[in-house]
């Protein structure tokens, strides 16, 4: 099995991931909804130790959307007791591996305790570096748009900014991901072809890689298989070949 991080190609820098098909898993199988949000957890240990495996620096995976509040109270309940439980268990093993967590998203519609919890898992990892994880939670591409645009016309309404001076770099201070590299690579889980509102400004340059594989299957082989996929594709933003 090739060690990307040891490869004459190296690694996409930044990863996301659209962790889709928990439902579909449990349904095949007989089994609630919740019970294939707990398998999707359990994949999610196994990609963060690839990650680390393969050289990844930066992964951010879509958890929850601001869409998902529209589900049904008992599944919206499932998941949040999911979140904390995770939280509360995984979070001393992330920071001896160090993983420095960070989560995106609107956090005032989070329950206070999770968002709690939260702050004290970010203050907790915040020094670490050998992978930084993001977690969307409650998060929407479009509202995150929305809202860095705010903070621009705030600042500028104040006399700290001068509007002929935004361009796409102070745009992108103001997101949600801020200090975080774009991702090279964005993977969706269970066939479908969409981003879903997910990093649409981050991920104007992406490639993007969608797999069958339902989120809970997710495994380190189909990690590799999109990060081959990945090297195989002659990235030019644009540009045309042979002028890079």
């Amino acid at each position: 099995m090739t060690d990307f991080s040891s490869s004459v190609s190296p690694p996409p820098a930044h990863v996301a991931i659209i962790m889709d098909g928990n439902g579909r898993w449990a349904q095949a199988r007989g089994l609630p909804r919740v019970a294939g949000h707990r398998a999707g957890a359990e994949a999610v240990r196994r990609t963060l130790s690839a990650a680390v495996e393969f050289g990844i620096k930066y992964l951010t995976l879509f958890g929850f959307s601001s869409e998902n509040w529209k589900r049904p109270e008992t599944e919206v309940n499932d998941l949040m007791g999911l979140l904390r439980h995770y939280i509360r268990g995984e979070i001393a093993e992330l920071h001896r591996n160090g993983v420095r967590l960070r989560v995106i998203g609107e956090r005032g519609r989070l329950p206070t305790d999770i968002v709690s919890m939260i702050d004290n898992a970010e203050t907790l990892t915040a020094g670490n570096d050998r992978l930084n994880l993001s977690i969307a939670l409650s998060y929407g591409g479009r509202a995150e748009i929305a809202l860095a645009a705010r903070r621009l016309a705030e600042e500028a309404v104040a006399g700290r900014l001068d509007p002929a001076a935004i361009d796409e770099e102070t745009f992108a201070a103001r997101l949600l991901t801020a200090g975080i590299p774009d991702p090279d690579l964005l993977i969706r889980t269970s066939g479908e072809q969409r981003i879903s509102n997910f990093l649409l400004w981050q991920t104007a340059y992406a490639e993007l890689v969608f797999t069958p594989t339902l989120w809970p299957d997710f495994a380190k082989s189909d990690l590799e298989k999109a990060l081959r996929d990945y090297h195989g594709r002659d990235r030019r933003y644009g540009a045309s070949v042979g002028s890079r």
